[in-house]
Formats: C-alpha cells, structure tokens, sequence
C-alpha cells in the first residue's frame, strides 16, 4: 500500500474508466471541430488579476474558491478555476482577433481546480470541455453554440437532460433592474455576507442556494421585464433559432450563471438525476470581457461542459458507451525464438492501425492465455517452435473460441480482413 493517496477533493482517472472519459471528451469535441473550432490549450495557472477582473472579485470563486499562491519572485498565480478567462487572454495576446475572420473559434479540453466541499459531483479538481466564440454579436452564433452542446450530449444517448434559457440584458438595461433587485434585496433579512454581496453585484443573490435566501427571493422582480428592446429582440432571435433546430429548452426567468461576464444569452444544461448539483454545463454571451482584461470591444459567446458531471448524468440514466477494445489481437509466444518472431508479428500488426498487445515477462501458456482473456482482445495469436518450423501460427478467436492455423507471413493481411 503506497504512503501517499490523491489530495482530498480529487481524483485519479484510471483504466478501465478511464476510457468512459475520453469517450465523453471526444463525443462533446467533435461537433466543434465540425463547426469550425480550432483547438486552443493554456497554462495550468494565470495571473490571480486574470479572474479577479474576468470572474468577478464578488463571486465565491475569486473570494473562497480560488487556489492562489505567491512565486519565489513575487508573482501572484492562481490554478484556473474557469477556462473562459484564460482563452480569451490568449487569444488577445496571439491577436488572433486582427487576423480578419472574426468570430474567431475556439475549443479547449483541461482540468479545472476549485477549493470547496468535495461531494459527489463536485470536486476540487475538475474536467471540461469548453468552446469560445470570440468577436461577433450575432444570435446566430448563440444558437449555434447550444445547438451544439445538445447534439453532443444526444450523440453520448443522454436524453433526460434540460437545457434552462434566460437573457442577462446588456450595459443599457441590466443598471435599472440592478437598481429594482437592489432595493428588493434590502428589504429582506438577509446576513451580512449576502446583503455585501447585494450591494457589489445583487445579480449574484439569485444564484444562492441556501434555501432561507431562496425562500425570501419569491417575489423578487425579474430581469425580462426589465430588457430593452434590442435584448428581447436578440433573445426571441435566439429561442426561434434553437427551436427551429429542433432542441428543446426551457425558459428560467430566475437563471443566473455564477460568474461577473455573463450578457445577454446564459443558458445551463442540468441533469435531474444528479441530485443537488444538477448542472452539467452552461455558458452564454460575455460581450465585455475583453474590455474588463484590457482588450479591445470583442462580443464573445462560449459554454464549458463538465466531463465529471456528464458520465455521472450517463450512469444515472444507465447508459453505457460502445467503447472500442483497448485490444484486438493479444500474443502468445512459447520460447525465446517465437517471442522474438512475434514481437515482430505485433509490431507489424501496430503499424496497420490494429490495437495489439504481448504476453510480456516470460508467461507460461496457462497465464498468459488468462492475460490475453482480460485484454478484451478479439484474436490471440500462439505461437510455439511446431509452427515457426511450419511456417503457421494459431489464430484464436476469442469470442467462438475457433481457432484456425494461418501461414506467418498471411496473418497481418488476415487479421486486417477479419478486423
């Protein structure tokens, strides 16, 4: 037993679950790819100013949440709590915003860190899949980003999730409801903390989940009827869009995402099956991020989903991935001769794509028989010093339990045709 185990909070991603996660990652990236998103991938950590302007310095992952630390030379770092921030400090400093095809898209893939409760669901070290849209104010592009999100979970065969709908207003409508909100607030029994936190960013109110705040919030005044025109008529674009694609959503007049950025569109996709944490993704538009980093005027829109969240949500609702074997031909050689012949057999096996595997560490035929079982192999190839003479080796098919003699130098090609 080792002396040392995952910090608390974490977890190790281990075969063979961890092809479930790959799945996922893959499943949620390849409708981006399709779409035009070209992969982006930033540092581990950022400069703690990056969220504390982006994020919010009122949100409990600026103020609780964040692991930041001091470097021997005086820098003030933080480990990513979010991927938004540093995506689109990447972008801005590679000016991939003047290379002239604006929006310019992006998807990432990492793990993300959070210091909170650990539960089920919910960890200090996280993985998601993200997708950013920088430079264009158009619901199209909202849409675009939804629709996407709903087509890779439907490709995973989950279908018991919701995708809740809201807009945030902009700089010109979203003042007077802060002022309207503000003043609802102070007329609760709320604590210090959160009366605090009414005054900074009241917005940030409606997503407390403790129910004596969420008890007292019935009444409270809704952003939609607050919104200026031009944000009803962005909206209603982007619920017709989504509507004509055929993705279902629900309308959350209360939905407030948890971070400072969010304009406009937010959206969050929950899972019911997953008990208090619920949501497995969301995003929505940040139209002035850019400026709160020290970029230039560039409307964005991107969401992040969590690869955690979403193989729980797929266990909930009992489905289990088509995962393709790690192996397909396992090889059994019997002495020194036919391991040095079919190492070389493998090899050539590898080089054709075929996913194949060796009995290494000098097994006898009754444990490495055991060992090509667990592989998940279709195929095992025995070999011993009858058939090198022969010119043949034992092809054995797993599942039938068939086995046939195929001449050494037929078998790459007659593997290929069986495979």
């Amino acid at each position: 037993m080792s002396t040392f185990k995952a910090p608390k909070g974490t977890y190790d991603l281990i075969p063979p679950q961890s092809a479930q996660y790959l799945a996922v990652r893959e499943a949620i990236a390849a409708p981006l790819r399709d779409s035009g998103y070209g992969y982006i991938e930033t540092p581990g950590f950022e400069n703690v100013e990056l969220f504390a302007r982006g994020v919010g310095e009122s949100t409990d992952i600026v103020t609780k949440e964040m692991y930041a630390f001091e470097t021997k030379g005086g820098d003030r770092l933080a480990l990513r709590p979010e991927g938004t921030a540093s995506v689109l400090r990447a972008a801005l400093e590679a000016n991939l915003h003047k290379a002239g095809n604006l929006p310019v898209k992006l998807w990432y893939s990492g793990s993300y860190y959070r210091y909170e409760r650990p539960q089920k669901g919910r960890y200090r070290h996280f993985s998601q899949v993200g997708a950013e849209a920088i430079g264009a104010e158009d619901p199209a592009l909202d849409a675009e980003l939804i629709i996407l999100a709903d087509q890779a979970y439907r490709s995973l065969g989950l279908r018991e999730f919701r995708i809740l709908l809201n807009s945030l207003g902009d700089k010109e409508c979203r003042p007077v409801y802060r002022a309207a909100l503000q003043d609802f607030l102070r007329g609760l029994d709320l604590d210090e903390d959160t009366l605090r936190r009414a005054e900074i960013n009241p917005l940030r109110v409606l997503d407390n989940k403790r129910e004596a705040v969420q008890k007292q919030l019935t009444g409270a005044p809704l952003l939609r009827d607050y919104l200026c025109d031009a944000c009803k008529a962005y909206h209603e674009e982007v619920r017709e869009l989504i509507t004509a694609a055929g993705v279902v959503f629900e309308d959350d007049p209360r939905l407030v995402r948890g971070l400072d950025y969010y304009t406009r569109t937010t959206f969050e996709f929950v899972h019911d099956g997953l008990g208090s944490q619920s949501a497995v993704g969301g995003g929505g538009r940040y139209d002035g991020l850019s400026e709160m980093i020290g970029g230039p005027a560039l409307p964005s829109v991107g969401w992040a989903l969590g690869v955690d969240r979403t193989v729980l949500a797929l266990e909930a609702e009992g489905v289990e991935l088509d995962l393709p074997s790690a192996t397909s031909v396992f090889a059994v050689p019997l002495g020194e001769e036919a391991r040095r012949v079919l190492f070389a057999k493998v090899t050539e096996l590898r080089k054709v794509g075929i996913a194949a595997d060796f009995a290494f560490g000098g097994k006898g035929l009754k444990a490495a028989m055991k060992a090509a079982n667990r592989s998940g192999a279709r195929y095992t190839l025995v070999l011993g010093e009858r058939d090198i003479a022969e010119g043949l080796v034992q092809v054995k098919d797993m599942e039938s339990g068939e086995q046939t003699a195929v001449g050494l130098n037929e078998v790459v090609a007659e593997l290929e045709s069986r495979l």
